[in-house]
């Protein structure tokens, strides 16, 4: 972790590829060189070498180790950053050896966490993230952990050593954290459930960090969640309700952006908070259009809603809202639609929209797909309703989707045409049974 007290600004970003997994090294060098600059860190120099394989001890071979430590010196840097995930023992020997702080990929990502976190279970998930982090890095961290503490008594034994005392004071940390976030997430899944018996279905935006979530977040809702063109930007997911084009209220979640290689620490750190992912009943899959590695964010966005049994493969209705459309060159735009066009007229093309955030582009159609999804699975009613029953109709209205009305002006019947979910329609025929007979039978209870 970085050092907050010592001048760390000059730093080398170095991402480390295999030599035959060369496809996405310059998106993920571009990206890594982000992260930096996100922790104010100047980077003078990024660069992607060559690993013909990983070193136990230095991660990298010590030709390799060398040359680096050259280019570190020659480049006045005081901090390298290695896009990829090193053990202890590594990073101990890399900073030994180059004179220099190393800060891996997870410690990166933690850092700049632990700067945009501002509630309090956002500051609880980075911290005990964090602790976890570095309980295996205290060997590295200090150098006073030989050292043993004497026991009481004439007769005890040389007492526990100073890694040993350290360690526990983490664990009793780590456990302290726990409980309060366990009281946090009892709060939200009260919420969560209030939320449940309001009849109100759930969106969220997911996708990669700095897609323009927050900012398509606070054009459909009129909020006012920080939108800033920079890594997690935004942390905490807020809440908020809208009325759809039809009519539909729902209720929008704006959740946490996704990234390469998520730290592990993080994914079960933030658990909770990504719950409100796997609840939601459509997820709207926010894609930077413009991004050059598009295809592979997109596949990484969804290796994590797979992780969180969310998404897609787990038959959960998923919208791709490509934004940044306005950022796209003229030839850009004609590649994406030609991608787009390619599937032809298959459930994915259809859940495949073109929008802009910033500009407000696209949006009225993005809603209809919304609403569209969510009436998927709605069973289609003809109904002749009395004007005796015309609380059935404000029922109806404020439940379901009205397709088609048409009232008799001699009768005052209204004939229509309506969408309703299956539980709904079971609410339906339980509060108003004059009408059941309209309804479609219920399925034999012998056939199952």
């Amino acid at each position: 972790m970085i050092d907050q007290e010592a001048p760390v600004t000059r730093a080398i970003v170095i991402h480390p590829v295999s030599r035959d997994v060369q496809d996405r090294s310059s998106a993920r060098l571009e990206e890594a060189a982000g992260l930096a600059e996100a922790l104010d860190l100047e980077v003078i120099e990024a660069m992607v070498t060559p690993l013909r394989k990983i070193e136990a001890g230095r991660y990298f071979g010590r030709g390799k180790v060398e040359d680096l430590g050259v280019l570190i010196h020659e480049c006045d840097a005081n901090v390298a950053v290695i896009d990829a995930n090193l053990s202890p023992v590594q990073q101990r020997n890399l900073e030994t050896d180059w004179k220099v702080k190393v800060i891996d990929r997870t410690g990166l990502i933690l850092e700049i966490f632990g700067r945009r976190a501002q509630t309090k279970e956002g500051v609880l998930q980075v911290e005990l993230a964090r602790l976890a982090y570095e309980r295996s890095r205290l060997v590295r961290t200090w150098t006073h952990l030989e050292r043993q503490r004497g026991g009481g008594g004439v007769m005890s034994g040389p007492g526990e050593t100073q890694i040993e005392t350290d360690r526990r004071l983490l664990a009793d940390k780590m456990a302290k954290l726990r409980r309060q976030l366990d009281e946090v997430r009892r709060t939200r899944s009260l919420h969560r459930s209030k939320r449940q018996d309001v009849p109100y279905p759930t969106v969220a935006l997911v996708g990669y960090t700095n897609t323009g979530k927050s900012t398509l977040f606070n054009r459909l809702t009129g909020a006012k969640v920080l939108a800033k063109d920079m890594p997690f930007a935004t942390l905490d997911p807020t809440v908020r309700g809208i009325k759809l084009p039809k009519g539909t209220q729902i209720l929008l979640s704006d959740t946490v952006g996704f990234i390469t290689e998520l730290p592990t620490e993080l994914i079960a750190a933030f658990r909770a908070t990504l719950e409100e992912v796997r609840e939601a009943d459509v997820l709207v899959h926010v894609v930077d259009a413009s991004d050059p590695d598009r295809d592979g964010r997109i596949r990484d966005v969804e290796e994590v809603l797979d992780a969180l049994e969310a998404g897609p493969s787990h038959d959960q209705a998923t919208i791709e809202a490509w934004n940044k459309l306005d950022a796209l060159t003229a030839d850009e735009r004609v590649k994406v639609d030609a991608v787009i066009a390619a599937r032809g007229d298959s459930l994915q093309a259809r859940n495949r929209l073109l929008i802009s955030a910033l500009k407000a582009s696209g949006l009225e159609v993005l809603t209809s797909a919304v609403e569209t999804a969510l009436t998927a699975d709605h069973e289609l009613l003809n109904l002749a309703i009395s004007p005796q029953d015309g609380r059935a109709v404000a029922w109806l209205h404020r439940h379901g989707e009205a397709l088609q009305e048409e009232t008799d002006p001699e009768t005052g019947i209204l004939r229509g045409k309506f969408k309703l979910t299956e539980i709904d329609m079971g609410r339906f025929r339980s509060e108003f049974p004059s009408l059941a007979n309209q309804l479609p039978e219920l399925p034999d209870p012998d056939e199952y």
